[in-house]
């Protein structure tokens, strides 16, 4: 007797999906990723579109052109305040969303509209800008509108409306503070410009002072703003005024003030702010007054190259780490509620991001003082070996030992990283062969040695400890040793393997595609020497392709 086939089950779509846990990140986590993702496609639309085409054209069109860019900085400003200063009043509400978020996946709906809206806002920016007849002011509402959905869905999709709705609610007086910034933005751009001429003369006025004593015979020229003397002098443009290093210094001691307002005694604390404003502003006579010594000593090369770019970025690091540093143990300036400062030796975070601190530090000075050959290079492994030193006994209860796959996953980051190389053909030429050589045989072999060292031993190990021990596990949890080598988050690996690629120059992808493999052989039996080994033998093969292959723009 046949049995009627028993009806079967509807299929369950929503378990055809991609694993929870590989989307498992909490608020903080989908906050940097939203960002990431709105800052990358500003960057791309500020970089493509330029709307002084529009400027003059009436209506909307004109409108867009006139204060389109003054806009679209106010809302960058509004943003960053409404966050900054919402989570610091709302911790709790921050927290609570944080823990019923982190097994929720995405909408992958919600990034499909803000792909299509992307699309959309692309094809009209082309229309739009392109001088074509159709740009009139509907084609305007059309492509704000884009954009707009664009801008909803992308935050949708990261964070749900109803926690976007809870978030809003719980901001209390941080709207007022963000519409305030917002407002008050547009015209502090305009006032900035015209501090520009005023602000290049009072520091053209402070290195002639300071450089007055150093210099036989001074040249100056108040109408030129040139200085210098007869082997080297330079102009001083508005670029150079000190006003990018005030406006840095601003927003840092702002926001370092607001963040740990409990720790300081106010309104005295508000005095960091222009004490901070000064140093940096002499800081930067001081820098232009030692490049015009360093090339009227002879080197030129050195002045003109690394010194001139590197040397503001030293003198802001300097003060900023000074202020956060130091002020808090001033008693005059002090609340006393602080917390017991924490040693370096037992503080988890410094012991996995202070080596690669310090070799970004050891970069920047040995920058500073090379001109077409930086020949400081030893420096940043003398300084990435202090500082794992000094944690070695942290150190020493990880696990470093390694696979097969370390080493098969270096290769294939080798592979790869040359195939990218060759297939964008734009490293071809390199000076620093005709350098080495230029050198005495003695200091040639010990440069070498050294950057051997660097990028097999003590690059790869801060490298790692920093991306793929401390970086990708935070983006998990703020408990990020709790976090397990093995724990994989998708929007974890994705974001720490860009900011590593990032940190590779215009090898971006190559180095985000490295990352991501470094993050696999991490994950593959829970240990970080694997990322390491495989860090290692990348960095091995690529020095042996330069020393036997002469293909020095690898380095």
């Amino acid at each position: 007797m046949l049995k009627a086939p028993q009806p079967q089950s509807p299929i369950d779509l929503s378990r055809i999906v991609f694993p929870r846990r590989l989307f498992a990140t909490g608020i903080f986590s989908r906050l940097v990723c939203v960002t990431a993702l709105f800052v990358f496609e500003l960057i791309v639309i500020t970089i493509w579109l330029d709307t002084s085409a529009l400027q003059g054209k009436g209506g909307l069109i004109g409108a867009v052109g006139d204060f389109g860019p003054h806009i679209l900085q106010s809302l960058v400003v509004f943003a960053t305040v409404l966050v900054a200063l919402s989570y610091s009043r709302a911790t709790s509400t921050f927290l609570a969303i944080n823990n019923r978020l982190a097994e929720v996946p995405p909408a992958w709906l919600l990034l499909a509209t803000h792909c299509a809206a992307m699309s959309v806002f692309a094809c009209l920016s082309w229309l739009l800008f392109g001088g074509t007849p159709l740009a009139r002011n509907l084609l305007v509402f059309v492509w704000l509108a884009a954009g707009i959905c664009g801008i909803a869905a992308g935050l949708a999709f990261f964070i749900p409306p109803k926690c976007l709705r809870e978030l809003a609610g719980s901001a209390g007086s941080a709207w007022i503070y963000a519409i305030s910034a917002a407002l008050i933005t547009p015209g502090a751009v305009i006032a900035s410009k015209r501090l520009w001429k005023p602000a290049t003369a009072l520091t053209f006025e402070f290195v002639r002072s300071l450089a007055g004593p150093f210099v036989n015979k001074l040249i100056s020229n108040p109408a030129t703003q040139t200085i210098g003397t007869q082997k080297f002098a330079i102009r001083i443009e508005p670029g150079c005024s000190g006003l990018e290093g005030v406006g840095l210094m601003l927003v840092f001691s702002g926001l370092w003030l607001w963040f740990f307002r409990s720790d300081y005694k106010f309104p005295r604390a508000l005095l960091l702010v222009p004490i901070g404003v000064f140093v940096i502003f002499l800081l930067n006579a001081v820098r232009i007054t030692m490049l015009i010594l360093i090339g009227d000593a002879g080197a030129r090369s050195i002045a003109v190259g690394g010194f001139h770019s590197q040397a503001g970025w030293l003198a802001f690091n300097s003060v900023a780490l000074s202020m956060a540093c130091k002020a808090h143990r001033v008693p005059w300036l002090s609340s006393g509620q602080s917390l017991a400062a924490v040693s370096e030796g037992d503080s988890p975070t410094a012991a996995y991001l202070v080596p690669f601190l310090a070799i970004l530090a050891a970069a920047m000075v040995s920058r500073a003082t090379s001109g077409n050959f930086e020949w400081m290079y030893p420096l940043r492994f003398a300084a990435a070996a202090g500082a794992l030193l000094l944690y070695w006994r942290k150190y020493a209860a990880m696990n470093w030992s390694f696979g097969w796959a370390a080493p098969t996953v270096g290769g294939l980051v080798f592979i790869l990283w040359i195939g990218l190389d060759r297939i964008a053909g734009t490293h071809s030429a390199s000076g620093m062969a005709a350098s080495l050589v230029a050198l005495p045989s003695a200091a040639r072999m010990t440069w070498l040695v050294f950057r051997i060292l660097a990028t097999v031993l003590t690059v790869p190990i801060a490298e790692e400890l920093a991306f793929r021990g401390f970086l990708l596990r935070r983006l998990i949890s703020a408990d990020f040793e709790s976090v397990s080598l093995q724990r994989w988050s998708f929007l974890a690996v994705a974001v720490s393997s860009v900011v590593f690629g990032l940190l590779h120059g215009d090898r971006w992808f190559a180095g985000t595609i490295a990352g991501i493999l470094y993050a696999g052989a991490q994950k593959w039996r829970g240990r970080i020497g694997d990322a390491v080994v495989a860090h290692a033998v990348t960095n091995g093969l690529i020095s042996v392709c330069v020393l036997c292959g002469g293909h020095w723009s690898l380095w």
